[in-house]
């Protein structure tokens, strides 16, 4: 494993979304926002164990041929500082795992880490609808669960967590997610509708200046757009299904001049 710091020579960055169903990642050229190499998804495991999702991280590196120092990975939990404090849509045994030290070993590279809707908040802020906004801005996934990402002025407070508020007895990606539709096989109508219901309550809670909504169920926005009626301007990501890879390769970019910055200053005195 890469130890120290390490000096961020190039803006293509691979970034890894590790999701509930399927791990995703793909080469990003910075600069731009845009993939340069094929994006490449496998499954994940089930159970979705720290081993078993490790060992699915190191295969994609080296299907992508990534030959790079630094990864970014988005990833389905709380995290800080690189460690895993929840794990609603993750195997339980995760709690407690120091993730970017667990994938760092099993790529020998260095692995910054953070929670996958912060993540894709990051993307679409850099390069996509919330790029130049002021005021509030919040992102929303519609998965498996609902992930969240609130920036003020820009600026990331990390590990919001709105899909989780209680809502209806019980949390709020329990009634409004892609996989409540799903389950409850709801028509397009009537999941508009609950989903209204929930950004009523996001609204009241945040008062933001723009409501993004992100994750593979945005590209179908229009079948449900005309049953939400919040005051807030609501809008689909730019960045759809990318988002995650984009922003967890612009977040290890981020960390990795931040990293950099310190070790030059350290070496100084």
């Amino acid at each position: 494993m890469i130890h120290g710091f390490i000096k961020m020579k190039s803006k293509n960055i691979l970034g890894i979304d590790v999701g509930a169903s399927g791990i995703k990642g793909a080469v990003v050229n910075l600069e731009t926002g845009e993939l340069i190499t094929e994006r490449i998804k496998i499954e994940t495991p089930k159970p979705s164990t720290p081993e078993a999702v490790a060992k699915v991280i190191a295969e994609l590196t080296k299907r992508v041929g990534y030959e790079g120092e630094v990864i970014g990975c988005g990833f389905p939990s709380i995290i800080k500082n690189g460690i895993c404090h929840s794990a609603a849509n993750i195997d339980a045994s995760w709690k407690g795992v120091n993730v970017a030290a667990l994938f760092s070993r099993a790529t020998d590279k260095k692995v910054y880490v953070t929670n996958d809707a912060d993540a894709a908040g990051v993307s679409e802020m850099k390069y996509g609808k919330g790029r130049g906004v002021d005021g509030s801005v919040l992102l929303i996934t519609i998965g498996s669960g609902l992930g969240s990402a609130l920036f003020t002025d820009g600026v990331l407070v990390q590990n919001t967590e709105f899909g989780h508020i209680p809502f209806n007895g019980d949390i709020a990606e329990k009634y409004a997610s892609n996989n409540a539709r799903k389950r409850d096989e709801l028509t397009w109508e009537e999941f508009g509708r609950r989903f209204n219901e929930y950004l009523h309550l996001i609204e009241g809670l945040v008062s933001p200046n723009l409501i993004i909504l992100g994750g593979g169920i945005s590209k179908r926005y229009f079948l449900f757009e005309d049953y939400i009626d919040i005051e807030t301007e609501v809008m689909p990501a730019a960045m759809f299904n990318h988002a995650g890879i984009i922003g967890a390769a612009l977040y290890a970019y981020q960390m990795g001049l931040t990293k950099e910055k310190e070790g030059m200053r350290k070496e100084k005195v």
